[in-house]
């Protein structure tokens, strides 16, 4: 798919970026010796200089300055040179020259590379800095010994030297002078003022409005206003307040070009990178900022880098330093003349990595929570990946009818992963393999519109798990290859049509990557954690009175935490409260070995493949290798469940399930998880939910966002004069509250029906039929009612196949469950699929026909007439096993309503006048 480097190139690349530091750490270290003379720093400079170049034995360099000329003995004109001025605070001091006394291959400019370029402007200002700092010292001692003679105030003395060395930074001190003497309603500030700002006389005081433009002031005017200026402050305010005043303004004056590159909007992220870079070369000085410029710059580099989301920003200001910044810009790949972000699921777990270790030091649940290493492609690669391989037309797609969009997705998902990738991109990801080295990775997407309050777009876009494994060239084709996809994923009907139901179409939509070493352990020939799963800090569906909203929700799996955020077939994660851990949704012995996980998602490294393997196979072969194992299962003992035993642990003989006993009541998991939960929750000042793994030896943290919220309800008085026969169905398991009125449409799917479909693709067609009546009947007026586990990944005969785009437009999703068919719904809460329903606000209630007391009046299901086959013709096959029942024409003009009391734990479907 791509053309790569060869391996001895990229590993001279990394020799070079490390000679390259190593020159500039050489040069810090020369400039910031105590008591070093221009001579002998110059001469330091002459010995350092040429080993951080490509070709150091041919390599020459001059310095030339007003205090002499220094140069290498080989040091001659040639017409292979590279220069720098030499400047600081708008002066020039001299210039810097490199140079090959021999004829070298071609690179960036002539035989030297673009980041040798960045090398010797670094060298330069910093040369600057100190020659000014020299200067300056000699003013200034000079000053101090006339200030003993002559008595002279120390703002006079530095104000001298100020006018002779820098005359600009000078005006600009005083002009945060006489505005601080405004503000603190100094008698005189005002007049002075007036003269000084903003670099206007005035001709006639009486004038207040005036078409002719005001004369300007010279500067030599504002020098001598200047120390006007000054002399009113040291009548007012402490001579050390004047002193820490000028310390503070001039510290913050160096770093002014940090602000300049974040507000200007040209500026790329290379500009940025830069400015961020040089920043923290200058000094400490980052600790030395006032609290404004501090948090200017904070709220600058989070709009620039992270996010422009508001409530983002509202959180991340308290939390985020300049610092954090610097570690963050280096892992960040992108394109020429970027101006990308690295998007919202990075943008998030970014922030909530720095909120953690913010709180460590203050909760000891907290201290070992870590977070896997990541890089980052920043969002508008995508428009760059899209341009370098002219696929701009797709950008149109999303205006495209959802039919069209849906049918042709798989032709953009080949044509995606049949481009190739720009050099710039290609280089960035060969830095980040090296890093990782040969680990198996998570390609994940983090677009701009991802993760925000209100639209997480949760499960929307693809994450996809690469093995890392091979040669370079192939670990970097897995790369491009899994990137491409995910790319592509941005152009499928279902973040489209979430995009529409979120009132998002319009808004443009970027899509970062994150590159994140997966956590785990190898196994044998697989790679997994001990376990993963997601957590939200409040629990909106409650299974027991006794578990309260903040009490939180879990929802944990052995292996990938693919299977806790998708509904699978056959399978069952984990459920809990970590506010209630012993109030489990299954509590008898016989629904804990119903409902207990049986497969395990895996890489397998040997394969190279991403797998679903059984529990009790990987058990039976590496069980004794699995990390803690002990703490995670317990033994099946004909009808009883007996915690494992570490020294006790027979794979072969003994029959073990998953249910996490021992690490939830002998680990401090739980505790780690609510600590999590409650302080991000705290910070972010909104509900969250997370997702995390665990190697068995740490608890990492994966993603964090706010939680999806629906609208609140109260609960709802169950009518009790209902006619039997208007009566549609009642439940009493899982009960939220709320009213779903005036329903005119239900969409029946029969169990029954379902289940005695043979073929694969007549189930298929059911859930094409489901999407195409989404789009047909009413919006919001419609219920969806069917077997199992809708949108489930697996065995589609436990569940109808359908997505996001195939039943977003319903009031209400009703899962049926039978006996006889094994029918069972899965509490799905916490899954993506579940969060889309919480998001739309479609009610979501699992049905329990065959329990004792509930209400199922299925002729009204399956004896009145259905208008299927009128909506849809072509489905004409499937009308026995979906029914379209018209409420207001079966029922003479009446209407569906649903009302559910959480308190009561009852909710009941009913026909009625209104």
């Amino acid at each position: 798919m791509t053309e790569n480097k060869p391996l001895d190139q990229l590993l001279g690349d990394l020799q070079e970026r490390a000679k390259e530091l190593n020159c500039l750490y050489k040069t810090q270290e020369i400039l910031n010796e105590p008591n070093i003379g221009i001579e002998q720093a110059c001469y330091g400079l002459l010995m350092s200089i040429p080993p951080g170049w490509q070709y150091p034995d041919i390599c020459e360099v001059e310095i030339k300055i007003s205090q002499g000329t220094y140069k290498t003995f080989g040091f001659k004109d040639s017409k292979w040179t590279l220069t720098a001025d030499i400047q600081a605070q708008e002066r020039s001091f001299g210039q810097i020259k490199v140079i090959y006394n021999e004829i070298r291959p071609k690179a960036y400019d002539g035989p030297f590379l673009k980041e040798e370029l960045k090398l010797i402007n670094s060298i330069a200002e910093s040369l600057g800095l100190f020659l000014l700092h020299l200067e300056l010292k000699k003013v200034f001692e000079k000053d101090a010994k006339s200030e003993l003679e002559n008595k002279k105030s120390d703002w006079k003395i530095i104000l001298d030297m100020l006018s002779h060395t820098d005359p600009k930074l000078l005006i600009r001190l005083s002009r945060k002078m006489i505005n601080t003497l405004c503000w603190t309603n100094i008698c005189g500030a005002e007049k002075l003022l007036d003269s000084f700002s903003p670099s206007f006389k005035s001709k006639n005081e009486s004038i207040k409005e005036s078409n002719a433009p005001f004369e300007r002031v010279a500067d030599n005017d504002l020098i001598a206003l200047s120390y006007e200026v000054f002399e009113l402050a040291s009548k007012n305010i402490e001579r050390d307040d004047i002193l820490n005043y000028i310390n503070k303004w001039i510290t913050e004056d160096r770093s002014v070009f940090l602000t300049e590159k974040l507000e200007n909007m040209g500026s790329s992220l290379e500009d940025i990178s830069n400015a961020v870079e040089r920043f923290f070369h200058l000094g400490p000085q980052a600790s030395e900022l006032s609290e404004q410029r501090d948090k200017s710059l904070r709220i600058a580099l989070i709009t620039r880098l992270l996010t422009n989301h508001t409530e983002y920003i509202d959180v991340a200001k308290n939390h985020l330093s300049i610092n954090h910044f610097n570690a963050l810009i280096h892992r960040i790949i992108y394109p020429l003349n970027s101006h990308g972000k690295i998007g919202g699921k990075g943008a998030g777990l970014f922030l909530a990595q720095q909120i953690l270790q913010e709180e460590s030091t203050k909760n000891t649940n907290l201290k070992d929570i870590k977070t896997p290493k990541t890089w980052y492609i920043a969002s508008d690669g995508l428009l760059n990946f899209m341009s370098y391989n002219s696929l701009e037309d797709i950008l149109e797609q999303k205006y495209k009818e959802i039919g069209l969009i849906r049918q042709e997705y798989p032709y953009v998902i080949h044509v995606f992963k049949n481009s190739s990738f720009s050099p710039e991109i290609l280089k960035g990801l060969n830095l980040a393999l090296d890093d990782f080295g040969e680990v198996p990775l998570v390609i994940r997407s983090s677009s701009l519109l991802e993760d925000r309050v209100g639209a997480s777009f949760a499960g929307k876009y693809k994450s996809l798990f690469i093995p890392n494994i091979g040669s370079k060239e192939e670990r970097l084709s897995a790369l491009t290859d899994a990137i491409a996809e995910v790319y592509a994923s941005i152009f499928g009907p279902d973040p489209i049509e979430y995009r529409v139901q979120n009132k998002l179409l319009d808004y443009h939509e970027e899509m970062g990557i994150l590159i994140q070493e997966v956590v785990g352990n190898q196994v044998g020939p697989y790679f997994f954690p001990a376990f993963a799963g997601v957590g939200f800090s409040h629990n909106n569906y409650p299974w027991s009175s006794r578990i309260k909203q903040k009490d939180g929700l879990l929802r944990i799996v052995p292996g990938l935490g693919t299977r806790a955020v998708d509904r699978t077939s056959n399978d069952y994660p984990i459920i809990l409260a970590p506010g209630q851990p012993n109030l489990r949704v299954n509590s008898t012995s016989e629904e804990i070995i119903k409902y207990t996980s049986r497969y395990i998602d895996v890489i397998n490294t040997e394969k190279g493949d991403f797998e679903t393997i059984e529990i009790n196979t990987l058990l039976n072969e590496y069980g004794n290798l699995y990390p803690e194992i002990s703490k995670l299962v317990s033994v099946v003992n004909a009808d009883r469940i007996i915690p494992a035993k570490t020294f006790d642990l027979d794979f072969k003989e003994k029959d073990y399930l998953f249910t996490f006993d021992s690490l939830i009541k002998k680990t401090k998991f739980i505790s780690q998880i609510k600590a999590v939960l409650n302080i991000l929750e705290e910070k972010y000042k909104l509900p969250v939910d997370i997702e995390f793994a665990h190697n068995g030896k740490y608890l990492y943290l994966l993603q964090c966002r706010a939680q999806s919220q629906s609208s609140v309800s109260k609960p709802i008085p169950i009518p009790v004069d209902i006619p039997i026969e208007k009566r549609v169905f009642s439940a009493k398991r899982y009960i939220t509250n709320g009213l779903i009125s005036k329903q005119t449409h239900i969409v029946y799917v029969d169990p029954s029906e379902y289940g005695q479909l043979t073929d694969y693709q007549s189930m298929l067609n059911v859930g094409t039929a489901i999407g195409r009546l989404n789009q047909l009947l009413p919006k919001r007026k419609f219920i969806l009612m069917g077997p199992g586990r809708w949108g489930s990944r697996g065995d589609i005969k436990l569940g109808v196949n359908v997505s996001y785009s195939d039943i977003n437009n319903c009031s209400m999703l009703i899962e049926i469950a039978r006996k006889k068919n094994d029918y069972t719904p899965d509490l799905s809460f916490g899954t993506h699929f579940f969060q889309d329903l919480v998001e739309a606000n479609i009610r979501y209630l699992p049905l329990y026909p065959d329990e004792d007391k509930c209400i199922f009046n299925e002729s009204i299901l399956t004896e009145t007439e259905s208008i299927f086959t009128d909506l849809l013709p072509e489905y004409t096959a499937l009308c026995n096993v979906i029914k379209v029942i018209d409420i207001p024409k079966i029922f003479d003009g009446n209407i569906l309503n649903i009302a559910m009391n959480a308190t009561q734990e009852k909710a009941l479907a009913y026909v009625s006048g209104e």
